[in-house]
């Protein structure tokens, strides 16, 4: 079997991340001095910097490899054979139960160390 791997360079990839480094501090600055303007032209123009900076640094290796990550993991959740809602509230109403009887076990247990510790002190 002939089997090819694509493999693509990924070059000038320490100048993408200095690019992106760039790009927050100009947003960062940007956002700073031009507090006066309204909110919205500033979170406007804060997306599209932030944009700008993830499609630069999804050019690079490390950014192509988070983004494969994120498509892996959409598949594997998909394989997740999610609860019932009737199971969900069994497992919650069981969840429940626990906490109350561990938290009367755990009081009876404080009761009972103080009502030792006074014998002991007094």
């Amino acid at each position: 079997m002939n089997t090819k791997t694509e493999t693509k360079e990924y070059r000038l990839d320490p100048l993408k991340w200095l690019l992106v480094i760039g790009l927050i501090a100009v947003g960062v600055v940007g956002n700073s001095h031009f507090s006066a303007e309204p909110l919205l032209y500033r979170v406007l123009g804060l997306l599209v910097v932030a944009a700008v900076a993830i499609l630069i640094a999804l050019q690079t290796e490390k950014g192509a490899g988070l983004w494969r990550l994120l498509r892996e993991s959409m598949v594997e959740v998909r394989k997740v054979v999610w609860p019932s809602r009737r199971e969900t509230n069994q497992t919650t109403l069981i969840v429940i139960a626990v906490v109350i009887v561990m938290s009367i076990i755990l009081w009876l247990l404080d009761t009972f160390f103080g009502w030792v510790a006074s014998l002991i002190i007094g």
